[in-house]
């Protein structure tokens, strides 16, 4: 008899849930809004399951009670503190099945290799990472730059700003993140545009990250160092995750993921330096599938399969499919 797996990926913008069978054939998918508890509640984040779930499985054909094992990647669950609230979050799911969860950084370990050191750059910015044995991981604290760990976008569109301000009071050079920053808010000048975001009027988020990128890859020396920036912290949190892991003298997977790193090569470049210091085993591996395809592999661990490589091609392959379908029913 043919088994289901279900996986959910749970982030701070959008919440992604995939239905498939034993052998990674995806059969549904599914989406709801953001998922952190941080920025939702765990009601929110309830929320958010059922409504990617309900879809996933509807799209399967399936019912809850046809699910085998369930995985499912949280973004803010940092701390084992968490794991009570986070877990009944998900009982709400009514699943009979074996459930585990993890920190949506491990999605793209699971996706990989199973072992290995996560990073995640996206909005904001984490990493996880877990010994072949799965006997220990390691992590950062997962809270940004209020704890020293930047190079999300939105570090990164921050750290930007303070250039573009450094500019008019006459602490730093000029830059291209100027005229484009003015552009994007639609202010007057330069002062409107400090001025309106100081008093609110003009929001600089981190959707304006690809402004740096460009103005980067034009030439831009500040937008280049700021670039710079982003890939060395980013490879400091990797090399964190790799001390507490000791990995380094071995060869291993940094998984790189989230829509950063498609930003400039340089980011990358500059990473894979700042890891090589440390651990010169280390190979910087980009994410291609959805991390949800992490999330099913986890499921179907929690059920007691070992899903081979195989299994992990084919959920990325079959995975556009199933989205596809879901794009043509419509919410």
């Amino acid at each position: 008899m043919t088994r289901y797996f279900l996986g959910v990926d749970v982030g701070s913008s959008k919440t992604h849930a995939v239905v498939a069978d034993e052998a990674g054939q995806v059969l549904g998918f599914g989406e709801g809004g953001a998922g952190n508890h941080e920025g939702v509640g765990y009601g929110g984040l309830s929320a958010a399951l059922k409504m990617a779930v309900g879809q996933a499985l509807e799209a399967a054909g399936l019912t809850g009670a046809q699910i085998a094992g369930a995985g499912f990647g949280v973004a803010g669950y940092d701390w084992p503190s968490e794991r009570a609230a986070t877990l009944e979050a998900i009982g709400t799911l009514g699943l009979s099945a074996p459930v585990e969860a993890v920190n949506d950084a491990l999605l793209g370990v699971l996706a990989q290799a199973g072992w290995g050191v996560g990073v995640v750059s996206g909005t904001g910015c984490n990493c996880w990472g877990w010994d072949e044995a799965r006997g220990r991981a390691g992590q950062v604290t997962g809270h940004g730059e209020h704890m020293g760990e930047g190079a999300g976008s939105g570090e990164l569109v921050a750290m930007a700003l303070k250039k573009v301000a450094h500019e008019w009071t006459r602490r730093g050079q000029a830059t291209a993140l100027t005229p484009a920053f003015v552009r994007h808010t639609g202010a007057r000048d330069l002062p409107d545009l400090l001025e309106g975001v100081g008093d609110g009027r003009y929001e600089l988020s981190a959707a304006a990250a690809p402004l740096v990128f460009q103005a980067a890859a034009a030439g831009d020396p500040v937008a280049l160092n700021l670039v710079r920036w982003a890939g060395a912290e980013l490879g400091e949190l990797a090399k964190a995750v790799i001390r507490q892991l000791e990995f380094e003298t071995l060869s291993f997977d940094v998984v790189q993921i989230g829509s950063m790193f498609d930003g400039s090569p340089l980011l990358s470049e500059v990473m894979r330096e700042t890891i090589h210091e440390l651990a010169p085993g280390a190979r910087l591996v980009r994410l291609t599938a959805p991390p949800v395809v992490g999330a099913v592999v986890l499921g179907m661990e929690a059920a007691g399969l070992k899903p081979e490589a195989e299994v992990r091609a084919r959920l990325a392959r079959t995975i556009a499919e199933a989205r596809q379908r879901a794009a043509l029913v419509g919410p």
